[in-house]
């Protein structure tokens, strides 16, 4: 049996909705012992908590997915809080792991981060090309910091970190509270309530016209064990499908899978924003590597898991 490169491998924000779907993954891709911790077991906001993490856990690579992420709505109500916590956050632990000798680290930006002009699709050279959709720019600039601080630690102490960029991410365990969630959550729990309710019509802002590249969570999970394990690199790598989707076609999608028979009104008076934004997967897929889950798989399994949740008590409501 082939040597395995890392014994212990701590997730941060391992309880998010990412880390659910990475944390089985990378148990199965690497055999090594993944130990997930959350905010609770350690507040990273906090002086000395990513070195007291470090030293209890003793790892040998790093998965850092801790961030406070969310939707339009709250990124435009709280943008000091988004960018304060997440610069705070990516900083000091980049850092602790650094000092603290782990053979890896590898983390996740949002493609939130690339310029707002920048033109579809987006390849990864175009990171520095103009400043983000100013409505999430606080978030997505403490983000895209890290991709700095990955190559300038790589030059002059030779710290090996990887940083990827998946496109729109959804999935089972997302955040479906209306002023958190990504449009796909907050589509299908729009579509699930008015169908229960027997409302005639659901409301969607914007012409629908606007297109995007989701990407399932279960395919950018299982890519990480295999960024971990192959690639040794601080150029970033977009993880997605570079498959264009409208957001009509999108609410449409939903509407049939969810089985509301109702109406879909659009509120045209309310923005657009960015009208094209699909991800290059050029170098993703030169590293003979690509994200196979269609969209309408991906949003049955979605929906399936918040019908269940719901009733369990469980969804992020």
């Amino acid at each position: 049996m082939a040597k395995r490169p890392f014994k212990r491998i701590l997730v941060t924000g391992a309880t998010g909705f990412l880390g659910r779907h990475v944390v089985p993954a990378l148990h199965e891709a690497t055999g090594a012992q993944v130990i997930g911790v959350n905010r609770l077991d350690y507040d990273l906001l906090k002086p000395g908590a990513a070195e007291a993490m470090l030293r209890d856990i003793r790892p040998d690579a790093v998965v850092h997915l801790a961030a406070k992420v969310g939707g339009i709505v709250a990124n435009r109500n709280y943008p000091a809080d988004f960018f304060y916590e997440n610069i705070v956050i990516n900083t000091h632990t980049f850092h602790a792991c650094y000092e603290f000798g782990v053979k890896k680290f590898l983390t996740f930006i949002g493609g939130c981060s690339y310029p707002a002009k920048a033109p579809s699709p987006i390849r990864e050279e175009y990171m520095w090309d103009g400043y983000p959709q100013p409505e999430s720019a606080p978030y997505s600039v403490a983000k895209k910091m890290m991709l700095v601080q990955s190559e300038s630690y790589r030059r002059q102490y030779g710290f090996n970190s990887v940083v990827l960029i998946p496109g729109n991410v959804y999935g089972e365990y997302d955040n479906f509270n209306l002023e958190y969630a990504h449009v796909i959550p907050a589509l299908i729990r729009r579509f699930i309530e008015a169908r229960d309710q027997g409302l005639p019509s659901v409301r969607c802002l914007g012409s629908g016209r606007p297109t995007r590249d989701f990407v399932y969570a279960g395919d950018v999970a299982q890519l990480t064990g295999w960024f971990l394990l192959h690639y040794d690199s601080s150029e970033p790598v977009n993880i997605s499908t570079g498959t264009r989707t409208s957001i009509r076609e999108l609410a449409e999608t939903i509407r049939r899978l969810t089985g509301f028979s109702g109406e879909i009104e659009w509120d045209t008076s309310a923005p657009d924003g960015q009208m094209d934004k699909i991800f290059s997967v050029e170098r993703l897929h030169s590293l003979g590597l690509k994200c196979s889950t269609t969209l309408e798989e991906g949003l049955r399994k979605t929906i399936a898991w918040f019908e269940q949740a719901r009733k369990e008590g469980t969804a992020r409501l």
